[in-house]
């Protein structure tokens, strides 16, 4: 129900991915009545495709999260994680509003042990022809060094599960590789993640994003959600202007009519269309936010993220991973008799 445009794009998205995937069934949590009246607008619709969960209850993209959660509790939001909370499905989407699909995502899941926030984390194309794994993306504005080394663990292990990297590289996003640059957290956090036994290559700048230089990019919720808006805006920008170009005059239009083939692959490569769909990592289910201004191809990638995330197994992976992880920093932190930070103690 949620996203700049709802329905329109969320229902055609699940038509087309139940098409392409008989084996997956879908939960559609909402307006039972405005949910049937655009599926019946829908050709070649099986029904057995899709249970439509009813409520008339819907988190408006301007709640705040005390409204999402005290006022509206049988909100299509909170439906959809009590879902998987109960086993009735593997996993949850949604492209509507961040905060509270957060807070109600934490709420009704809860945190994986020695995680006290989750942290929204998305796979950015680089130039090496990979991706470079960064969070967060905007569940935590403010933030802790110890939440950032928890964003750490929870990047590696999802490298090593999704990307089968053995030993994932991690960057702390700061104005500068010297270790005098950054604000007091995170100086912090790179002291933690020095000592951490995890491969913390070190800090890194904005441009080792694109260049690739580590697998996983560590930062707080409010500057990863302003690097990944501005990518988007640099690749809207670029698009526009290389459309104004190559139509200013005959002689531009008969060069661009040679160079469609590279400039419609190059599209492709960097289309943000097809890397939406940011998991909510440390998390006791498997939770994907779509971006709001999703179209309908953008929707159906953020599925298709949540049926591989299902299919690779992410949470029993991430939760074992964070355990091996605690296990080898808590080791470290023996070895060189130094205090565990605050929230990272293994659990019994």
């Amino acid at each position: 129900m949620g996203g700049d445009h709802g329905l329109p794009v969320t229902l055609p998205a699940a038509v087309k991915f139940a098409q392409e995937h008989p084996d997956t069934h879908c939960l559609l949590v909402g307006d039972q009545t405005r949910i049937e009246a655009q599926l019946r607008a829908l050709p070649q619709i099986g029904r057995d495709w899709f249970t439509i969960v009813h409520t008339d209850e819907v988190v408006d993209m301007d709640d705040s999260v005390e409204v999402a959660l005290r006022r509206k509790r049988k909100s299509s939001m909170r439906l959809a994680a009590q879902a998987v909370k109960d086993d009735k499905a593997d996993a949850c989407i949604s492209a509507g509003n961040t905060g509270a699909w957060v807070a109600i995502s934490r709420y009704v899941l809860k945190t994986l042990d020695g995680i006290s926030r989750p942290a929204i984390a998305t796979s950015i194309p680089n130039q090496n022809g990979g991706a470079t794994i960064m969070l967060d993306l905007g569940a935590n504005v403010d933030c802790s060094a110890e939440h950032l080394l928890q964003f750490a663990m929870l990047g590696t292990a999802l490298a090593s599960i999704v990307d089968g990297r053995e030993q994932p590289t991690v960057g702390l996003l700061n104005i500068g590789e010297e270790v005098i640059k950054g604000n007091e957290v995170v100086k912090q956090a790179a002291e933690l993640l020095r000592n951490s036994g995890l491969n913390f290559y070190g800090n890194v700048e904005g441009d080792d994003l694109c260049l690739g230089t580590v697998d996983v990019m560590v930062c707080d919720g409010f500057v990863g959600n302003v690097v990944l808006k501005s990518l988007e805006g640099l690749a809207k920008m670029v698009a526009k202007m290389l459309r104004e170009e190559f139509t200013r005059d005959m002689l531009s239009m008969m060069a661009g009519a040679v160079a469609k083939p590279v400039l419609t692959r190059l599209g492709g490569r960097v289309d943000n269309r097809q890397y939406n769909g940011a998991a909510l990592l440390g998390l006791r289910g498997v939770v994907i936010k779509s971006h709001g201004s999703a179209d309908a191809l953008a929707f159906g990638y953020a599925l298709q993220r949540a049926r591989d995330a299902v299919n690779n197994g992410l949470l029993e992976g991430t939760t074992r991973a964070i355990e091996r992880i605690q296990e080898s920093l808590q080791q470290a932190q023996i070895d060189q008799q130094l205090p565990l930070p605050t929230g990272t103690e293994p659990t019994s």
